[in-house]
This record gives structure tokens, sequence and C-alpha cells, in this order.
């Protein structure tokens, strides 16, 4: 594990985030996005004002769940290109949230990749590559978080799903994959990332509508289309 100012993350998180971590002077989390989004371990895509709106739609949909008293570690904005968090010790996995079905799943049980899901299937995964999928009792037995944690973690994100599902609804769109990352501070446990673009994949619930497939997208033009697709519907508020 790299230690960044006292906070934790792996290498591989690390490099392929698109952004920087520090403490401010009053020991805030800063959450840097950069103007380059990672397409893998060894490239980066440099897109202008990136940044800035990765920064702007994490908080739009960070200060929206707080409506819903979905607790977050999201401060406020930290100029154009940053946030401010609670410092906190963020958890080694994330929960993956599929309302679609992907392409694992279809295959597994012999459904239509695409086929909108009657329940979400949350996923735990430890890093972003095809085998980082672990179990509840992973996580349990390596002590990664206890058994009342975890029933928390999950109650928190049936409701993030919840309430991101109806608001992406009711503008015409079906939100078939976020991604949330959990810390704990002074006991208390809070959603602390991400809703930028790599996170949120929605597709239009009118198949006659064109949009980029954000399972695919690896150029910079498609990645800029989606992302300011994103932006507009948060802008629209």
């Amino acid at each position: 594990m790299n230690k960044i100012n006292g906070f934790n993350h792996s290498e591989e998180e690390i490099s392929n985030s698109g952004k920087d971590l520090f403490f401010d002077e009053k020991d805030y989390l800063v959450v840097e996005y950069e103007d380059a989004i990672p397409i893998n371990s060894d490239k980066k895509i440099k897109i202008k004002n990136l940044g800035e709106k990765f920064a702007s739609i994490n908080s739009f949909f960070f200060d929206y769940l707080k409506e819903y008293h979905i607790p977050a570690g999201f401060l406020r904005s930290n100029g154009k290109n940053s946030l401010k968090l609670i410092k906190h010790k963020r958890f080694p996995f994330a929960i993956k949230l599929l309302n679609v079905a992907d392409k694992r799943t279809a295959k597994i049980f012999g459904i239509k990749e695409g086929e909108v899901l009657n329940l979400p299937i949350f996923e735990i995964h430890t890093g972003n590559g095809k085998d980082s999928m672990v179990s509840e009792s992973h996580l349990i037995a390596f002590d990664l978080c206890s058994v009342e944690q975890l029933k928390l973690i999950n109650r928190i994100c049936s409701k993030v799903n919840a309430v991101l599902k109806s608001f992406f609804e009711r503008r015409g769109y079906i939100l078939a994959e976020a991604t949330c990352h959990f810390g704990k501070y002074d006991d208390k446990i809070f959603l602390v990332d991400d809703f930028t673009p790599k996170s949120l994949k929605i597709i239009p619930i009118n198949k006659e509508e064109k949009l980029i497939d954000p399972y695919k997208f690896s150029t910079s033009a498609e990645i800029k289309h989606y992302t300011d697709h994103l932006f507009n519907i948060m802008s629209a508020q």
C-alpha cells in the first residue's frame, strides 16, 4: 500500500484514478481531478476541462444523495476541479451496483446481455481487474470490515441505487451500473467515491436515442461526449 499523507491507496488505484489526493492545512482530504482519464494501466487520454466536469458531476450527486439522508464524506467543492472530503480511512474494496446484466452475468445465468434486472446485484471488488470480485465472507475472514459495517454498507448501497435509479428514470435513462466506495471516520461510515463517467453507466430508455456505449468508450471524443451528456443532465436541474 502507498500512503498519501496518511490516506491509504494501492499503487494500481493511484495510477489508474485520474486524480490526485492530499490533505490540506486543516487536515481535510482534497480530491483533485486531472484533465485526463486512464484507459488502461499504460495510457491516459487528455481532454480539456475534464477534471472540472468530473468534479462538478461528483459534487452534484454527492449533494443530491445527502438530501436523501445518505451519509457522504463530501463537504464541498474546492475550486474548479477538486472536492473537499472528511478525513477518513478508506475501505479497500468497492461495491458495484448492477441493474442491467453485464456480459459475465448474462453468460452465467443464460440471459441476454443488457437485460434489465428485476432486482439489483451488488458485487464486491478489491480492484479494477476482471478477477477482483470477492465474497462477503472474504471481507470478514480477512478482517477488511466487520459484519455490522458490511450490513450498513449494503443498506447505504441499496438506498444509493434506489435514489439514483429514480433520478435517471425521471429523465429517460436506465441506471445500468454505479460503483460506491466507502470510508470510516470516528466510527462512522461514509460514501466517499465516485460519480464520474467511469462509475456511472446509463443507457436511454428510448432505444432509438443514440448515446455512446459507456462500457466501450476508448477515444477522447467518446469520453468527452459521454461526460458532457452526464454534465448536461446535471446542469438541467
